[in-house]
């Protein structure tokens, strides 16, 4: 069905088959800099759904700013039907300062859904649940592991909620992970105000990796194409091998400090008693193998070259939901 009403955001009006950059201005640098963080929205000419596309949340993830960009670039947030809307860049703080928080020392992951007046990440977190959000059925929101933990491309949803599982099975990541939302973050405020949210989780921080970009692309391509959003000039990926879900995972701690060198790579099946991983000394006295407590998936990996007693470095999984 034909749409003639416009799309309209912070009081900008968007025309049907029109795309618009609509900056959402909320503070300023300590130079008295304006911040602008540029929202790109794609405003089809038939109804559909709302889909917000984000990354950027923790301002040093940056395979989600690039996954948000080359969609941009590659035109596939030009719907066919519905609106899509762009967010790559949401934490531009954290971005100049290549790090996961706000000025604040806040995560701004774990202040939703904010307040109009608290701290500055608190003020971000409200601004996005009160102008964006409500306009919105469905999020994908990119994410990374942290420093030196790369995560293997995954996505994560609540168990018992089939209507995300739904979503989980149309974007077919290489795995699913089940796991409850976290007090404060994006996740949570989504789901208690009605919407979908997807948290798409691959590589590691201060890192782009292409595996991980393709994976995610190809994912939201499905996503898209499920809800009949994908302009049929591009192609619906294949999927490879079927999703293979995750109900719990384990996380391995390192028994003593030393350098660490990983055998496995992320994503491999791993028996348990298999050496997975050597700690050294710098000196060629020791060397300690790191065993598989059990059979699983190594869903991420520590890919620092130095460890300290009781970090963690692998997760494992340790129980598949059929």
């Amino acid at each position: 069905m034909t749409q003639t009403e416009n799309f309209v955001l912070l009081n900008k009006e968007i025309h049907p088959g029109e795309t618009k950059t609509v900056n959402l201005k909320i503070a300023q640098l300590h130079t008295m800099t304006e911040l602008k963080i540029p929202i790109i929205v794609s405003y089809s000419t038939r109804k559909g759904p709302v889909v917000l596309l984000s990354a950027g949340l923790h301002g040093d993830e940056l395979n989600g700013i690039e996954i948000v960009r080359q969609m941009i670039v590659e035109k596939i947030n030009r719907p066919q039907i519905g609106t899509i809307i762009c967010m790559p860049l949401i934490n531009i703080f954290g971005f100049v300062g290549q790090t996961r928080e706000f000025p604040d020392g806040r995560d701004l992951n774990r202040v939703f859904p904010g307040s109009a007046n608290g701290s500055l990440a608190s003020q971000f977190a409200y601004n996005l649940m009160e102008h964006i959000v409500p306009l919105v059925d469905y999020v994908i929101d990119f994410h990374a592991g942290g420093r030196a933990r790369f995560n293997v491309p995954h996505v994560r949803v609540q168990e018992g909620k089939p209507e995300l599982k739904e979503m989980a099975d149309a974007f077919q990541a290489p795995f699913l992970m089940y796991s409850d939302n976290l007090g404060g973050s994006f996740r949570e405020a989504c789901d208690l105000a009605g919407v979908k949210y997807l948290l798409f989780e691959g590589g590691k921080s201060l890192d782009i990796n292409s595996h991980v970009v393709e994976e995610a692309i190809a994912g939201t391509k499905r996503f898209l194409h499920h809800l009949g959003m994908l302009k049929e000039k591009f192609e619906v990926p294949q999927v490879v091998k079927p999703m293979i879900c995750i109900e719990s995972s384990y996380w391995i701690r390192a028994d003593l400090s030393g350098l660490f060198r990983s055998i496995v790579p992320y994503g491999k099946y791993v028996e348990e008693g298999e050496t997975i991983a050597w700690i050294t000394d710098p000196y060629g006295f020791v060397e300690t193998p790191v065993l598989a407590p059990n059979s699983g998936y190594i869903i991420n990996e520590n890919q620092g070259p130095i460890v300290y007693q009781g970090d963690a470095i692998f997760n494992i999984s340790t129980r598949l939901k059929e």
